[in-house]
């Protein structure tokens, strides 16, 4: 059990943002590129595991001294480090192996996104905004890779979204660091030295705001409206909206935004809102003049 958690699958559903550049195309059932991505998913969580493998070897003593992190396998002395280590080089190998197979330039990717987050575990995650900035990247690469994979341009805005959502999660979780820090009187991690509480108030209001901006801004560019074939997409800011206010709530009224993907299993409003937005756009796109919304002429 504890050199399953030292995968943390939890974590995987980050890689679904491969599926997103399908998604929005249209084509996510079309069977043979979606399980191409799947496959590139699978890849994709194999390389993922292997880095959260080897953050946890970096951050042992860190971890030691953290209030939840010193339950991670390594940190508490449940997983074997010489045995964890070889988990990782196998996972590294699977992962590339099914790279190497879909071919670039998706290996490329992946091998940007792997070297990145070694050099975040080993270094760089103790340089202030960079470190908040790298798990952003990562997350464009996700989208990046979903888009290569399955052959499908990523537009401007796609990219700018995805990437101000992950940062804006990023800051999320070193707020709930620092309220940690300031309860506790340990620093957890060096990078916390170059953030304070109303730094990161400041940062959230500005994200939450240019990242709905950039939505509807998305919605109802030329290029997506045509490629889309409505001009109605911008009826799913409603619950992106609703998303990131409840997000917000979550940081600012109950001071837990430790884990996205902890809240992302475990928040029902938030689970209700993404939901609607993945059925208000299936209409939307797949449906097209069929739709709910082409019935009442908005």
């Amino acid at each position: 059990m504890a050199y399953l958690k030292l995968l943390r699958p939890k974590d995987w559903a980050k890689n679904l943002f491969l599926f997103i550049p399908l998604f929005f195309s249209g084509e996510i059932f079309n069977f043979t590129k979606l399980m191409n991505v799947s496959e590139g998913f699978i890849g994709f969580c194999c390389i993922a595991s292997s880095i959260y493998i080897i953050n946890d070897y970096a951050d042992i003593e860190s971890d030691k001294r953290h209030p939840q992190k010193r339950n991670r396998p390594l940190a508490s002395g449940k997983a074997n480090t010489t045995i964890a280590l070889a988990i990782a080089f196998i996972l590294f190998i699977t992962g590339f192996l099914i790279a190497h197979k879909i071919g670039n330039p998706f290996f490329s990717l992946l091998c940007i996104y792997f070297s990145l987050n070694v050099a975040y575990s080993f270094g760089l995650k103790n340089i202030p905004i960079l470190d908040i900035f790298i798990i952003a990247i990562g997350f464009s690469l996700r989208v990046r890779s979903g888009g290569a994979i399955a052959a499908v341009n990523i537009t401007i805005w796609m990219n700018i979204m995805v990437f101000l959502l992950a940062l804006f999660m990023a800051a999320g979780k070193r707020r709930d660091d620092v309220l940690l820090t300031i309860s506790s009187g340990i620093n957890m991690r060096k990078a916390m030295e170059g953030y304070t509480l109303d730094f990161l108030n400041t940062l959230l209001a500005l994200l939450s705001a240019v990242m709905i901006v950039s939505y509807f801004m998305y919605t109802v560019s030329d290029r997506v409206i045509e490629r889309q074939e409505t001009s109605r997409l911008y009826l799913t800011g409603i619950f992106v909206m609703a998303g990131i206010v409840r997000y917000l709530q979550i940081i600012y009224v109950h001071s837990d935004a430790g884990s996205p993907t902890k809240i992302l299993y475990k928040d029902r409003f938030i689970q209700i809102c993404i939901i609607l937005w993945m059925i208000s756009f299936y209409f939307l796109i797949y449906l097209k003049r069929n739709s709910f919304f082409h019935i009442l002429n908005f």
